[in-house]
């Protein structure tokens, strides 16, 4: 039963609707031309046996009576999930950032393989870029990371595979009275897990829920998060943009002002979501907002393995303070205080627990859950690698990535680590985060108000723009 999603996988899907689309994503910039399309395909098609999800849909239980099962795909079409586009003259990076909103506002179809891949040409200064989609129940962002180093290559000049890729033939699809029994049984051997469905009919979901809030309590208050513009019901369309940062310069500042590298980037976060929040007339006084940040629970042996192994932090994002050294400190020593209270050992058992709820009850409890504000946007920082990819000898040169919304937050952020970077990925609601471009630029400027206080130059490539108020006072050409 390994091809079985875990409770956590399963949660992405209950969480799923029309709004909110959970399909984790990334925005890669290359340099040089454009591969021709049925050339990018046949090298993905080459590596495809590496990674045999990538070939494999949903199969659902039927009555809701156990979590899906990932299947083979007896109709895969590689031309459905690799796709072609390109930008209109000049091919700005806006255009871009245009393009990857309307592609990541487009919701995955739970019938194919979950994931897309589409190649765009025409960007400025010879590059082009690629857009992937991939559903959260597939994929957390650590396990990510090892699918694109498989993906794509360390050497602009690869060796060829000594062997063509084995011939590929799904195996047969299982029929729904097979996915049921498989499900009844596997139910009903698991420890304890048959008395539990049998107690667990009889409660409702509201109660489960209340017992998650509960039990994640003791490894940390997780609920009640302030209210905030960006929180709020939204729709399924997106903005999505990004900043540029230096890891060198991320690391000069924690070694001049202490704390760790996230640390410097919760505090950046925090001191730009204050700049934008006065700048939208909000009263910021006395608060603290919320951040959900994702915590790997994926051992070492486990690197490159499908499926999620996260856990959860509540991270503090005092938007009240104006000053950036007091601003880090704050961060620094809440982050090590939930460390040291083992905050996400909790929420990551609290999971486990979740492993043994009939699944009807644990999609209705997930629903319930996420609809309490316990945060007001999610953080996450996922380690990349630190030397150079390639795609059929074209450097990649920056990489975005994206988080999903859920049903009541308008703003994620997400940064991933990349050969000397440390870049973010903003994506809001298209109504609520038309100023979404904005929060990017009060993050760089929150980062060089942290930088100059810790007396270190940020890189001339990450120089700091013109403020927006200082361009709204510029007289018009």
């Amino acid at each position: 039963m390994g091809d079985r999603l875990s409770a956590l996988d399963a949660s992405f899907l209950h969480l799923e609707t029309e709004a909110a689309h959970m399909h984790v994503a990334s925005v890669m910039l290359f340099e040089g031309d454009p591969p021709p399309v049925e050339e990018f395909r046949e090298a993905i098609e080459r590596r495809l046996h590496l990674v045999p999800r990538y070939r494999q849909h949903l199969a659902m239980v039927p009555f809701g009576q156990g979590r899906p099962r990932w299947v083979d795909d007896p109709h895969f079409n590689l031309s459905y999930h690799v796709r072609q586009s390109a930008l209109p003259p000049p091919g700005s990076e806006e255009q871009l950032r245009n393009l990857a909103s309307r592609v990541l506002a487009q919701q995955l179809d739970r019938d194919k393989p979950l994931w897309e891949m589409w190649l765009v040409e025409g960007l400025e200064g010879g590059r082009f870029a690629i857009v992937a989609k991939t559903h959260h129940a597939l994929v957390d962002g650590v396990s990510g990371v090892d699918i694109a180093t498989v993906l794509f290559d360390a050497s602009p000049t690869p060796e060829e595979p000594p062997d063509p890729p084995p011939r590929w033939l799904p195996a047969p699809q299982p029929s729904s009275s097979q996915l049921l029994a498989e499900a009844l049984i596997e139910r009903g051997t698991a420890p304890g897990e048959l008395a539990r469905s049998v107690r667990a009919v009889f409660r409702a979901p509201r109660q489960l829920a209340s017992a998650l809030r509960d039990s994640i309590a003791t490894a940390g208050s997780m609920f009640g998060a302030p209210s905030s513009p960006y929180n709020c019901r939204i729709g399924p369309h997106r903005r999505f943009t990004w900043a540029r940062v230096s890891l060198g310069d991320v690391k000069a500042i924690k070694n001049e002002l202490g704390g760790t590298v996230n640390d410097v980037v919760l505090s950046v976060v925090a001191g730009g979501l204050g700049r934008h929040l006065r700048d939208r007339g909000e009263d910021t006084t006395g608060v603290t907002l919320r951040a959900m940040v994702p915590v790997s629970a994926r051992a070492e042996t486990e690197r490159g393995a499908l499926g999620n192994r996260v856990s959860a932090m509540m991270a503090p994002l005092p938007v009240w303070c104006e000053d950036p050294v007091e601003r880090l400190s704050i961060v620094g020593e809440a982050m090590a205080g939930l460390k040291e209270s083992g905050q996400a050992v909790g929420a990551d058992r609290i999971m486990g627990v979740a492993d043994f709820a009939p699944p009807t009850i644990l999609g209705q409890a997930a629903r319930l859950s996420h609809r309490q504000r316990a945060f007001n946007l999610v953080v996450t920082n996922v380690p990349g690698p630190q030397f150079p990819l390639f795609m059929l000898g074209r450097e990649l040169s920056d990489l975005f990535p994206m988080v999903p919304l859920t049903s009541n937050t308008a703003l994620g952020v997400a940064l991933m680590s990349y050969n000397g970077a440390i870049n973010f990925g903003l994506v809001g609601d298209f109504d609520a985060m038309a100023d979404i471009q904005d929060v990017a630029e009060d993050f760089e400027e929150a980062l060089a108000e942290l930088a100059a206080s810790a007396g270190v130059k940020l890189g001339a490539s990450r120089a700091r723009k013109p403020s927006k108020k200082a361009r709204a006072k510029a007289p018009a050409s």
